[in-house]
């Protein structure tokens, strides 16, 4: 199975991709871990994506879609993965239809998490506060909000004019939104 996971910044994609790859055996693909990585040991692109985070902004698509290709073409992702973060741009929606094409492979089931905006802006403060992110101001997170809206919120009418879509109430215990998100994605496929 191949699968994205869409919702704004704090709509707990992390934990439940990580769910989900762990229900349908399939490696979760974050773009923020692989990013995180890059930052924890200090490889020249995770110094210049730390500059990009910290002031609340995203990685180009050029860094990512390669990053993403790289983490694709590994012999786990081979029988299907989970994409967090990926694509978040109609360009990079083009770029990972022209990756799995290549493999004769398309997505079988886009997830979209909703969630309250103001509900998303007081998790992601708890969480720089229990976590130590530095990266979730109020005002950073914010500005990342309203990116996601201009820019990655337009994925969902693609999605959901291809068919892909499946929306889900991303409020609620951890264990009952997974259990939404499964029921939809295995209706959908």
């Amino acid at each position: 199975m191949r699968l994205v996971i869409l919702g704004p910044p704090g709509a707990g994609k992390g934990t439940q991709a990580a769910r989900l790859a762990a229900h349908y055996g399939i490696p979760a693909v974050s773009t923020g871990d692989i990013f995180r990585a890059n930052i924890s040991q200090r490889t020249p692109l995770g110094v210049q994506v730390k500059e990009i985070l910290d002031s609340g902004g995203y990685v180009s698509d050029e860094i990512t879609n390669a990053m993403v290709r790289d983490r694709l073409a590994q012999a786990d992702a081979e029988p299907g993965f989970l994409l967090d973060g990926y694509p978040r741009t109609k360009a990079q929606v083009d770029e990972l239809d022209a990756m799995l094409a290549e493999g004769g492979h398309a997505l079988d089931v886009v997830a979209e998490l909703t969630v309250d905006r103001e509900e998303i802006v007081g998790r992601l403060l708890k969480r720089a506060e229990t976590d130590g992110r530095t990266d979730d101001t109020e005002d950073v997170i914010r500005r990342r909000q309203q990116i996601y809206a201009d820019e990655t919120a337009p994925l969902v009418n693609v999605y959901r004019e291809r068919g892909l879509l499946v929306a889900v109430d991303g409020l609620g215990d951890v264990e009952g939104v997974t259990g939404r998100l499964v029921a939809a994605i295995d209706s959908a496929r």
